[in-house]
């Protein structure tokens, strides 16, 4: 193995903090990882590597050494993507909101992966808040207001919100008028995986949000349930429109308070500094904002 392709593999296993799981990304024999850091710290002279039975955490020249290599790596990449036949390949690794995926992305994916055959897409599902370096994901696609971070983000598209129930739950409660109409309404409470708590329902009134927290009978985490839920007849929720469109149309959910419109919600993908200059990052993030801009134009054409 030559120096660069040890670089890259000495990366992985402080990304990853574990030889087994380095070697598993990269298609490597463990014993050949083993080899390889031997070879550097014996090259080296120094202890890149401590080895416990949990895990694999880098030395204070292990840290050292580990910056210098992302720094080089990242510069090679960007020499060779410089060049028209560059072609990205390898394994790009994405976490992403599964409701949101299932509707804009995979559709999508079969010319992407047609147009770029050398690369093998890695999708994990998911809105929790992820450790990008340390699972080994390159980037992750999120839906809503970003927590402070020191990832790179990119807004890719924004997501109007509607609030809705079954014609059932609306007979029973009847229709709002007013977000002051809601005083005896009920909601499904979707929880937030970050705070424990339910999501408020919230209404531009006279130019400002308000927030509501109505009482909830049910109370879910996946966005799927949520909407099942609502054409039960289980109370009120608010989500995004494209996944309740079909729903709309068919008359199972009935549309509410649309005089009272929710923030809209921006999506983006958060990628770690350190793979900002990868080609696989960047055909990834280039297509996906295509993906939902052509979406976006199909919706104003309307």
């Amino acid at each position: 193995m030559d120096r660069f392709d040890a670089m890259r593999l000495f990366t992985r296993i402080v990304e990853r903090r574990s030889f087994t799981l380095a070697a598993q990304d990269l298609g490597l024999p463990r014993s050949t990882v083993t080899e390889v850091v031997q070879q550097l710290e014996a090259r080296l002279g120094v202890r890149l590597l401590q080895r416990t039975t949990r895990q694999v955490t880098p030395t204070l020249d292990g840290e050292a050494y580990h910056r210098r290599c992302l720094a080089i790596i990242a510069d090679v990449e960007d020499a060779e993507a410089a060049f028209g036949d560059a072609v990205p390949r390898g394994l790009l690794r994405v976490d992403v909101h599964g409701t949101l995926a299932r509707h804009f992305v995979l559709p999508a994916l079969p010319a992407f992966l047609a147009r770029y055959p050398e690369l093998e897409l890695h999708l994990s599902e998911g809105d929790r808040l992820v450790d990008l370096v340390r699972e080994g994901i390159d980037c992750v696609l999120r839906v809503g207001d970003l927590q402070d971070s020191t990832m790179i983000a990119r807004r890719v598209a924004v997501l109007e919100e509607v609030t809705c129930a079954s014609p059932d739950y609306l007979a029973r409660h009847g229709v709002p008028a007013t977000p002051d109409d809601l005083a005896d309404h009920r909601m499904i409470g979707f929880v937030s995986s970050a705070t424990g708590s339910f999501f408020p329902l919230a209404f531009q009134v006279d130019g400002v949000m308000r927030r509501l927290t109505l009482p909830a009978t049910l109370s879910v985490m996946g966005a799927e349930t949520n909407v099942v839920a609502a054409k039960l007849g289980l109370g009120l929720i608010q989500v995004p429109r494209y996944h309740v469109e079909a729903d709309l149309g068919a008359g199972s959910l009935v549309a509410v308070l649309e005089d009272f419109p929710s923030a809209p919600l921006p999506v983006s993908l958060l990628y770690p500094q350190s793979r900002q200059l990868s080609p696989r990052v960047r055909v990834f993030i280039d297509w996906l904002t295509q993906v939902f801009a052509g979406h976006a134009a199909e919706r104003a054409a309307l």
